[in-house]
């Protein structure tokens, strides 16, 4: 049973058609939210990180939100390939003991905790990832507006219903709550690296990623409401709650195509420096090239609160110049427990570590599958293999 599955938006498709995939031809990587389903990519991360992009000379801005962020942080570090196995173990065997009665730990406990890793794991090696010669990385945050500015028992459900409901409305309309902040790497003459995406689909601000704020804004990115706690005034960014860079930007279904055709435009900032904003006379420079995108299933849904409304799963023009690769639902079937890993298993093996760690190594050792077929796929394309997205 093939394990991976191609798709493509119109413009990648005739590029593919063409030409085949070189990775010459990428100009963007994103990383989506997810959680441990984010496992079932580390085989493919190490072969296009650590093997196939290494061909290649030019820039590629990575996108990452929760997960995604850490895994396209983890894209930036020396020898990326034992940087990927490292995440992989630590992701895997991560553990937070449950008292006896006690279904799932405090949300400070595990951030406080999940802090410490991150500490660990990059500790001594963020110049790497900021003065990336190839890489420019983007992580994006959901800062918190009105009632939401600030992390309180009350406030905070009632904010997230607020937007919720907001959301159901209309997409844009959420940014009453919530907007989209990216801190970026530095670019040229150290300013943040331009956004490969437009932002006139959401209220966006951009900050520059420093050594300072590095942490606190991976930490931000990766905080699931009610898990984690939102992380506050990180440095160099306006004041307030950042949390999952997955509420506004679920699977980072970006205006990938704008930088080539209208540049970036309608961001807001009302922030204080360095934030910067993004007027309407500002063009993107980049070269845009294709974005290839591993996910874990074919749908990029905007935003985490979009989960349930199905309308918005569907494919936009935003995603047309997207090369996607994921796993095959049959093949996925065939993986322990017969799914992807994900936040539910951490309530049902509960404190049964061994039992968990067993069943994400098996699915992350399955999907070297994914690699094999990808890379027999680039030396010898076959379009009958590539669907639309």
């Amino acid at each position: 049973m093939q394990a991976l599955q191609i798709y493509a938006g119109p413009v990648a498709r005739k590029a593919l058609a063409a030409n085949g995939l070189s990775p010459s031809d990428i100009g963007t990587i994103p990383g989506a939210a997810g959680g441990p389903k984010g496992l079932i990519l580390g085989a493919l991360d190490r072969f296009i990180f650590g093997n196939w992009l290494l061909q290649s000379r030019q820039t590629v801005n990575l996108v990452g939100a929760s997960i995604g962020a850490w895994r396209m942080s983890t894209g930036c570090l020396n020898d990326p390939v034992s940087a990927f196995q490292r995440l992989e173990h630590d992701y895997i065997h991560q553990h937070y003991e449950l008292a006896p009665g006690q279904k799932r730990p405090t949300a400070e406990f595990v951030s406080e905790e999940f802090g410490k890793n991150l500490q660990a794991f990059y500790g001594g090696r963020v110049d790497e990832v900021l003065n990336h010669p190839r890489y420019r990385l983007h992580v994006v945050t959901s800062r918190g507006r009105h009632v939401l500015a600030a992390e309180q028992k009350l406030r905070t459900p009632l904010g997230y219903l607020g937007a919720f409901l907001t959301n159901t409305v209309h997409r844009r309309a959420m940014g009453a709550w919530l907007e989209r902040v990216v801190f970026s790497s530095p670019g040229a003459g150290g300013t943040a690296a331009a956004l490969p995406f437009g932002t006139g689909d959401y209220r966006t601000r951009q900050v520059l990623m420093t050594a300072a704020n590095f942490n606190p804004a991976l930490q931000a990115s990766c905080s699931i409401p009610f898990v984690l706690k939102s992380v506050h005034n990180i440095p160099g960014a306006p004041p307030g709650a950042y949390w999952d860079g997955g509420i506004t930007d679920y699977h980072l279904h970006l205006n990938y195509p704008a930088v080539q055709h209208h540049g970036l435009h309608d961001a807001t900032n009302s922030g204080a420096a360095p934030a910067l904003s993004m007027g309407s006379k500002g063009q993107n420079t980049l070269n845009p090239g294709l974005v290839l995108y591993p996910h874990f299933q074919k749908a990029v849904v905007p935003g985490w609160l979009d989960k349930g409304l199905k309308w918005r799963h569907k494919a936009t023009h935003f995603l047309d110049t997207m090369v996607l690769l994921a796993p095959n639902p049959e093949w996925v079937k065939t993986l322990p427990n017969g799914k992807l890993p994900d936040r539910t298993d951490f309530t049902h093996y509960g404190n049964d570590l061994a039992g968990r760690v067993k069943a994400w190594n098996g699915a992350c050792s399955a999907s070297q599958q994914m690699v094999d077929e990808f890379a027999q796929w680039l030396d010898r394309p076959d379009m009958a293999r590539v669907q639309g997205l």
